[in-house]
């Protein structure tokens, strides 16, 4: 679905992506993970035509992705970003509407798509008239997957969705999204620093550091097979309370 090869990214005086190659397999679920500052949001960037490479190239469904075509790939794509994202003046309905009105579809299209989607997430459609403000955090969540899957895109990234939620809200939205991302079998890319999350998310896991990919497998790859000893420094020092606890008593 989405290959990069040798691709760097610099920002100032700081190399984010130094010559990554990485393939994205199609219908699974690809978990980015890593420290903060490790590249993980500028991979998503760089797929969906936010910034644009220093180097090296970047494939979708075998397209480069260059400027003169990235608006139309855009589209193609659903992109759900850091705290969600949505605008404060428009209601949960207006947020979600919001590209297919600007592609021109019709109200009741509109409506027939919302209507699925608020299905799909569990999402009350009494809420779809109050703004975000009036939203849970969990529920501003919803809707910002809803304004991502509206026009049904290939691709779905989700740069550290459920990183601002508090643990009860964080643990019921990933089941749900589990849930969503096997009910609709499309390709996605999630951005974590949870290696538990990442686990209970990806199909495959893709650890970075300082710009450069480490590993790429399964948990129990990364677990039982460490690549580097920063991988095994990375899992140890996300241990739960209840691992510890374990391990103590």
């Amino acid at each position: 679905m989405i290959k990069m090869q040798n691709v760097s990214k610099i920002f100032g005086q700081t190399r984010a992506l130094k010559s990554i190659d990485l393939t994205i397999p199609a219908c699974l679920t690809t978990v980015l993970i890593g420290p903060s500052g490790c590249g993980k949001s500028t991979i998503l960037r760089l797929i969906i035509g936010l910034l644009q490479a220093d180097s090296g190239s970047i494939y979708f469904e075998e397209t480069k992705i260059i400027p003169e075509v990235v608006i139309t790939l855009r589209r193609k794509m659903g992109y759900v970003i850091q705290g969600g994202g949505l605008f404060p003046h428009l209601t949960a309905y207006d947020n979600i509407a919001l590209m297919a009105r600007y592609m021109g579809w019709d109200n009741e299209r509109i409506r027939k798509r919302l209507n699925e989607l608020t299905e799909l997430t569990h999402f009350p459609s009494d809420g779809l008239h109050r703004f975000p403000v009036q939203l849970s955090g969990g529920q501003q969540q919803r809707v910002s997957l809803m304004r991502a899957l509206m026009l049904d895109p290939d691709v779905l990234l989700l740069d550290e969705p459920l990183g601002a939620l508090d643990p009860m809200i964080r643990a019921d939205l990933q089941v749900d999204l589990k849930r969503i991302f096997q009910a609709l079998g499309k390709t996605v890319v999630l951005v974590t620093h949870d290696i538990a999350e990442a686990g209970f998310f990806g199909n495959v896991i893709t650890l970075l550091r300082d710009g450069k990919i480490l590993q790429k497998g399964t948990l129990e790859d990364l677990v039982q097979s460490p690549a580097d000893s920063f991988v095994t420094c990375f899992i140890n020092a996300q241990r739960s309370p209840l691992e510890v606890m374990r391990k103590d008593f």
